[in-house]
């Protein structure tokens, strides 16, 4: 497995993955409708591409020894602007992992390991002090998983989709001086 930064050529590649992946993180009862909504208008083609063209953010790509995408992740650089994650991911400068989803081959097989080491490496490069992240409360084998890498919970936040209120919980992880769990 390799993980590269994604050009703005790989937006139509990193759409598909997105629109393949975006609906395994949602809780089973999220209405189809509003999961379709959320991906056309948040993870089309042109909204991709508006996210690799900004310099506030970084998609890291996984990718088979093949070639073949197998997952991404995005990080977006700044201060966390809801309220609710303000107040409790503490340590600064932060890095929002704002999305980490591998298609259906790729999980149980340790690439999420990988691109994980990636996030991590390019947060602590960029001089950050933590990386935090929201995942729904109902995404159990997520929340394992984050947990097991070091991603404490410290708080929780609502997230709209579609018709819905959802809550998930916020997770956080010191990159200073840290090494990740050996899995």
């Amino acid at each position: 497995m390799t993980v590269r930064t994604a050009i703005p050529d790989d937006a139509s590649l990193v759409r598909r993955v997105a629109a393949e992946t975006f609906p395994d993180a949602c809780p089973p009862e999220t209405p189809q409708a509003d999961i379709r909504a959320f991906v056309e208008q948040n993870l089309d083609e042109a909204s991709v591409a508006a996210y690799l063209q900004d310099a506030t953010r970084s998609i890291l790509l996984l990718e088979s020894p093949s070639g073949a995408a197998l997952g991404y992740a995005m990080l977006v650089w700044g201060v966390p602007t809801d309220p609710d994650v303000a107040s409790v991911v503490t340590t600064r400068p932060t890095v929002e992992l704002n999305k980490f989803y591998l298609r259906e081959p790729a999980r149980g097989t340790g690439a999420a390991d990988d691109l994980m080491a990636a996030v991590v490496a390019e947060a602590a490069a960029s001089g950050a002090g933590s990386l935090w992240l929201g995942c729904s409360s109902v995404n159990e084998r997520a929340n394992r998983f984050y947990e097991r890498l070091g991603f404490a919970r410290v708080g929780t936040r609502s997230f709209r989709l579609g018709s819905r209120l959802e809550r998930d919980v916020v997770r956080e992880r010191t990159l200073a001086g840290v090494s990740p769990p050996r899995p």
